[in-house]
Protein backbone atom coordinates (compact mmCIF):
# COMPACT_ATOMS: atom_id res chain seq x y z
CA UNK A 1 0.00 0.00 0.00
CA UNK A 2 0.75 3.38 -0.61
CA UNK A 3 0.77 6.07 1.80
CA UNK A 4 -1.69 8.86 0.44
CA UNK A 5 -0.35 11.88 -1.45
CA UNK A 6 -1.70 14.43 -3.85
CA UNK A 7 -1.27 14.53 -7.33
CA UNK A 8 -0.44 17.43 -9.63
CA UNK A 9 -0.09 17.01 -13.57
CA UNK A 10 0.52 20.42 -14.92
CA UNK A 11 0.83 20.40 -19.02
CA UNK A 12 4.09 23.24 -18.97
CA UNK A 13 7.31 23.99 -17.53
CA UNK A 14 5.83 26.93 -15.99
CA UNK A 15 2.91 25.21 -14.29
CA UNK A 16 5.40 22.05 -13.35
CA UNK A 17 7.99 24.72 -11.43
CA UNK A 18 4.89 26.84 -9.84
CA UNK A 19 3.80 23.72 -8.35
CA UNK A 20 7.48 22.84 -7.31
CA UNK A 21 7.75 26.23 -5.42
CA UNK A 22 4.39 26.13 -3.88
CA UNK A 23 5.13 23.56 -1.68
CA UNK A 24 3.45 25.18 0.94
CA UNK A 25 5.91 23.38 3.78
CA UNK A 26 5.28 20.00 2.70
CA UNK A 27 7.32 17.58 0.23
CA UNK A 28 7.05 17.71 -3.04
CA UNK A 29 8.75 16.08 -5.67
CA UNK A 30 8.52 15.30 -8.95
CA UNK A 31 8.19 12.36 -11.24
CA UNK A 32 8.78 11.46 -14.38
CA UNK A 33 9.29 7.52 -15.29
CA UNK A 34 8.52 7.00 -11.44
CA UNK A 35 10.93 3.53 -11.79
CA UNK A 36 12.79 4.34 -8.96
CA UNK A 37 10.50 6.89 -7.15
CA UNK A 38 7.92 4.59 -6.93
CA UNK A 39 9.65 1.59 -5.40
CA UNK A 40 10.80 3.82 -3.26
CA UNK A 41 7.55 5.16 -1.90
CA UNK A 42 6.18 1.75 -2.21
CA UNK A 43 8.93 0.78 0.49
CA UNK A 44 8.48 3.95 2.39
CA UNK A 45 11.77 5.68 2.03
CA UNK A 46 9.79 8.75 0.28
CA UNK A 47 7.33 10.01 1.80
CA UNK A 48 6.24 12.96 -0.38
CA UNK A 49 2.84 14.54 0.43
CA UNK A 50 2.48 16.11 -3.09
CA UNK A 51 3.71 14.77 -6.42
CA UNK A 52 3.95 16.98 -9.91
CA UNK A 53 3.59 14.45 -12.90
CA UNK A 54 5.85 15.62 -15.91
CA UNK A 55 4.24 13.13 -18.77
CA UNK A 56 2.39 16.03 -20.17
CA UNK A 57 5.79 18.72 -20.23
CA UNK A 58 6.80 18.43 -23.91
CA UNK A 59 9.85 21.11 -23.11
CA UNK A 60 11.21 18.23 -21.62
CA UNK A 61 11.72 16.32 -24.42
CA UNK A 62 13.97 16.43 -27.32
CA UNK A 63 17.32 16.54 -28.75
CA UNK A 64 19.35 18.83 -30.19
CA UNK A 65 22.42 17.98 -32.00
CA UNK A 66 24.78 21.55 -32.61
CA UNK A 67 28.33 21.79 -33.95
CA UNK A 68 29.56 21.94 -30.97
CA UNK A 69 27.25 20.62 -28.52
CA UNK A 70 24.56 17.85 -27.83
CA UNK A 71 21.72 18.74 -25.58
CA UNK A 72 18.99 16.29 -24.55
CA UNK A 73 15.66 16.79 -22.77
CA UNK A 74 15.32 15.85 -19.00
CA UNK A 75 12.41 13.48 -19.76
CA UNK A 76 14.68 11.98 -22.60
CA UNK A 77 13.76 7.95 -21.88
CA UNK A 78 16.49 5.21 -22.31
CA UNK A 79 14.76 4.02 -25.41
CA UNK A 80 15.02 7.75 -26.71
CA UNK A 81 18.75 7.37 -26.47
CA UNK A 82 19.06 3.74 -28.28
CA UNK A 83 16.30 5.04 -31.31
CA UNK A 84 19.00 7.55 -31.90
CA UNK A 85 21.62 7.45 -34.27
CA UNK A 86 23.21 10.20 -33.69
CA UNK A 87 23.36 9.68 -30.22
CA UNK A 88 25.45 6.20 -31.22
CA UNK A 89 27.99 8.04 -33.12
CA UNK A 90 28.51 11.35 -30.41
CA UNK A 91 28.14 9.71 -27.57
CA UNK A 92 29.08 5.45 -27.64
CA UNK A 93 29.22 5.48 -24.01
CA UNK A 94 25.78 6.37 -23.36
CA UNK A 95 25.03 3.92 -25.69
CA UNK A 96 26.65 1.08 -24.02
CA UNK A 97 25.37 1.83 -20.81
CA UNK A 98 21.47 1.96 -21.99
CA UNK A 99 21.59 -1.25 -23.85
CA UNK A 100 22.34 -2.72 -20.55
CA UNK A 101 19.71 -0.42 -18.42
CA UNK A 102 16.72 -2.40 -16.62
CA UNK A 103 14.14 -4.27 -18.98
CA UNK A 104 12.54 -2.95 -21.74
CA UNK A 105 9.55 -1.50 -19.86
CA UNK A 106 11.84 0.59 -17.95
CA UNK A 107 14.22 1.94 -20.83
CA UNK A 108 10.43 2.62 -21.97
CA UNK A 109 9.70 5.11 -18.92
CA UNK A 110 12.77 5.68 -17.04
CA UNK A 111 14.26 9.02 -18.07
CA UNK A 112 17.96 10.37 -18.25
CA UNK A 113 17.12 13.48 -15.53
CA UNK A 114 15.42 10.65 -13.55
CA UNK A 115 18.27 8.55 -13.53
CA UNK A 116 20.73 10.89 -12.63
CA UNK A 117 18.73 13.02 -9.75
CA UNK A 118 17.67 9.28 -7.91
CA UNK A 119 21.30 9.13 -6.58
CA UNK A 120 22.21 5.99 -6.94
CA UNK A 121 25.48 4.70 -6.59
CA UNK A 122 25.35 2.47 -9.28
CA UNK A 123 23.11 4.69 -11.63
CA UNK A 124 24.37 3.30 -15.42
CA UNK A 125 23.88 6.63 -17.21
CA UNK A 126 25.81 9.19 -14.75
CA UNK A 127 29.19 7.70 -15.51
CA UNK A 128 29.29 7.66 -19.55
CA UNK A 129 27.30 11.43 -18.73
CA UNK A 130 30.63 12.10 -16.58
CA UNK A 131 33.35 11.16 -18.99
CA UNK A 132 31.52 13.45 -21.42
CA UNK A 133 31.75 16.32 -19.26
CA UNK A 134 28.31 16.74 -19.31
CA UNK A 135 26.81 19.55 -17.45
CA UNK A 136 22.52 20.19 -16.04
CA UNK A 137 20.46 23.03 -16.89
CA UNK A 138 18.90 23.27 -13.18
CA UNK A 139 15.60 25.18 -13.57
CA UNK A 140 13.11 26.58 -10.91
CA UNK A 141 10.16 29.44 -11.10
CA UNK A 142 12.79 32.17 -10.48
CA UNK A 143 15.94 31.45 -12.18
CA UNK A 144 17.68 28.66 -14.37
CA UNK A 145 21.26 27.34 -13.79
CA UNK A 146 24.10 25.67 -14.81
CA UNK A 147 25.79 23.20 -13.35
CA UNK A 148 28.63 20.50 -14.19
CA UNK A 149 27.20 17.07 -13.40
CA UNK A 150 30.64 16.69 -12.14
CA UNK A 151 29.48 19.02 -8.65
CA UNK A 152 25.94 17.99 -8.74
CA UNK A 153 26.92 14.76 -6.28
CA UNK A 154 27.40 15.92 -2.57
CA UNK A 155 27.41 12.75 -0.64
CA UNK A 156 24.99 9.66 -0.92
CA UNK A 157 21.89 10.63 -1.73
CA UNK A 158 22.50 14.24 -1.67
CA UNK A 159 22.78 16.38 -4.35
CA UNK A 160 22.81 19.93 -5.42
CA UNK A 161 19.43 20.62 -6.77
CA UNK A 162 16.90 22.45 -4.66
CA UNK A 163 13.55 21.17 -3.98
CA UNK A 164 11.80 23.44 -6.17
CA UNK A 165 14.47 22.85 -8.97
CA UNK A 166 13.79 20.22 -12.17
CA UNK A 167 16.81 19.07 -13.95
CA UNK A 168 15.49 20.10 -17.33
CA UNK A 169 18.34 19.52 -19.81
CA UNK A 170 21.86 17.75 -20.34
CA UNK A 171 24.45 18.64 -22.55
CA UNK A 172 27.83 18.36 -23.35
CA UNK A 173 30.36 18.98 -25.86
CA UNK A 174 31.53 16.92 -28.74
CA UNK A 175 34.15 15.12 -28.36
CA UNK A 176 37.26 16.17 -30.20
CA UNK A 177 38.51 13.56 -33.89
CA UNK A 178 40.56 11.11 -32.17
CA UNK A 179 38.62 10.08 -29.45
CA UNK A 180 36.94 7.18 -28.10
CA UNK A 181 34.47 7.17 -25.08
CA UNK A 182 33.16 3.25 -23.55
CA UNK A 183 31.41 2.35 -20.72
CA UNK A 184 31.19 -1.33 -19.53
CA UNK A 185 28.71 -2.88 -16.69
CA UNK A 186 30.04 -5.75 -14.38
CA UNK A 187 27.16 -7.33 -13.37
CA UNK A 188 25.52 -10.58 -12.46
CA UNK A 189 23.76 -11.55 -15.41
CA UNK A 190 23.42 -9.00 -18.80
CA UNK A 191 20.98 -6.92 -18.40
CA UNK A 192 18.04 -5.88 -15.92
CA UNK A 193 20.43 -6.25 -13.29
CA UNK A 194 22.02 -3.60 -10.57
CA UNK A 195 26.08 -2.66 -11.33
CA UNK A 196 28.43 -4.55 -9.83
CA UNK A 197 31.02 -2.31 -10.61
CA UNK A 198 30.66 0.38 -13.37
CA UNK A 199 33.65 2.23 -15.68
CA UNK A 200 33.20 4.40 -17.99
CA UNK A 201 36.25 5.89 -20.14
CA UNK A 202 37.24 8.69 -22.22
CA UNK A 203 40.51 9.07 -24.03
CA UNK A 204 41.37 11.88 -26.95
CA UNK A 205 45.07 11.89 -28.72
CA UNK A 206 46.92 14.12 -30.44
CA UNK A 207 50.16 13.52 -32.05
CA UNK A 208 51.04 10.38 -29.92
CA UNK A 209 50.12 11.87 -26.65
CA UNK A 210 47.14 11.57 -24.54
CA UNK A 211 45.38 14.99 -24.47
CA UNK A 212 42.13 14.42 -22.33
CA UNK A 213 41.40 11.37 -20.24
CA UNK A 214 38.23 10.99 -18.07
CA UNK A 215 37.72 7.62 -15.97
CA UNK A 216 34.50 7.57 -14.08
CA UNK A 217 33.19 4.57 -11.75
CA UNK A 218 29.72 3.80 -10.32
CA UNK A 219 28.74 1.01 -7.56
CA UNK A 220 32.07 1.32 -5.56
CA UNK A 221 31.86 4.84 -3.79
CA UNK A 222 28.55 6.67 -2.36
CA UNK A 223 28.27 8.21 -5.39
CA UNK A 224 29.18 7.83 -8.80
CA UNK A 225 32.60 9.64 -9.27
CA UNK A 226 35.16 10.69 -12.05
CA UNK A 227 38.66 9.72 -10.64
CA UNK A 228 40.55 12.74 -11.18
CA UNK A 229 44.08 10.45 -9.59
CA UNK A 230 44.06 8.15 -12.30
CA UNK A 231 43.11 10.71 -14.65
CA UNK A 232 46.18 12.68 -13.97
CA UNK A 233 48.42 9.44 -14.74
CA UNK A 234 47.21 9.69 -18.46
CA UNK A 235 47.17 12.75 -19.83
CA UNK A 236 50.08 14.61 -21.42
CA UNK A 237 52.06 11.49 -22.15
CA UNK A 238 52.52 8.21 -24.78
CA UNK A 239 50.62 5.48 -22.69
CA UNK A 240 52.29 2.53 -22.05
CA UNK A 241 51.62 -0.78 -20.62
CA UNK A 242 53.09 0.53 -17.26
CA UNK A 243 51.60 3.57 -17.06
CA UNK A 244 47.87 2.46 -17.98
CA UNK A 245 48.55 -0.24 -14.81
CA UNK A 246 49.53 2.93 -12.72
CA UNK A 247 46.40 4.82 -14.03
CA UNK A 248 44.60 1.55 -13.35
CA UNK A 249 46.10 1.14 -9.65
CA UNK A 250 45.23 4.79 -8.91
CA UNK A 251 41.56 4.23 -9.70
CA UNK A 252 41.20 1.10 -7.39
CA UNK A 253 43.49 2.80 -4.84
CA UNK A 254 40.24 5.84 -5.03
CA UNK A 255 37.24 3.89 -4.68
CA UNK A 256 35.35 3.09 -1.32
CA UNK A 257 33.45 -0.11 -2.08
CA UNK A 258 31.41 -1.95 0.36
CA UNK A 259 30.36 -5.19 0.96
CA UNK A 260 26.79 -6.25 -0.20
CA UNK A 261 24.66 -9.71 -1.44
CA UNK A 262 26.11 -9.15 -5.32
CA UNK A 263 29.73 -8.75 -4.60
CA UNK A 264 32.54 -7.69 -1.66
CA UNK A 265 34.59 -4.93 -1.42
CA UNK A 266 37.54 -6.89 -2.51
CA UNK A 267 36.33 -7.65 -5.69
CA UNK A 268 34.83 -4.59 -6.84
CA UNK A 269 38.32 -2.88 -6.29
CA UNK A 270 39.91 -5.87 -8.09
CA UNK A 271 37.60 -5.33 -11.39
CA UNK A 272 37.62 -2.03 -11.18
CA UNK A 273 41.67 -2.32 -11.34
CA UNK A 274 40.82 -4.82 -14.43
CA UNK A 275 38.58 -2.69 -16.02
CA UNK A 276 40.10 0.53 -16.04
CA UNK A 277 42.90 -1.88 -17.53
CA UNK A 278 41.07 -2.88 -20.23
CA UNK A 279 39.35 -0.11 -21.04
CA UNK A 280 42.06 2.34 -21.12
CA UNK A 281 44.20 0.26 -22.91
CA UNK A 282 41.52 -0.74 -25.87
CA UNK A 283 40.99 2.91 -26.09
CA UNK A 284 44.84 3.75 -26.50
CA UNK A 285 45.42 0.87 -29.03
CA UNK A 286 42.74 2.09 -31.44
CA UNK A 287 43.55 5.58 -30.93
CA UNK A 288 47.20 5.65 -30.84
Amino acid sequence: MYAPFELDIPTDLDGALAALANGGGKTVLPIAGGTNLIVDIRAKRERPDRMVGLGEVDELLGMDFGPERIAIGGRTTVSDLLRSPEIAQAAPSLIDAARLFGGLMVRNTGTVAGNIASGSPAADLVPPLLVLDAELTLASASATRTLALDDYYLGYKQDARRPDELITRISWPRLPENSANTFYKLARRKGDAITVTGVAVTLSVTDGSCTRARIALASVAPIVRRVKEAEAVLEGEALTPALIDEAATAAADACTPIDDIRASAGYRRHTVQALTRRLVTQAWDRLA
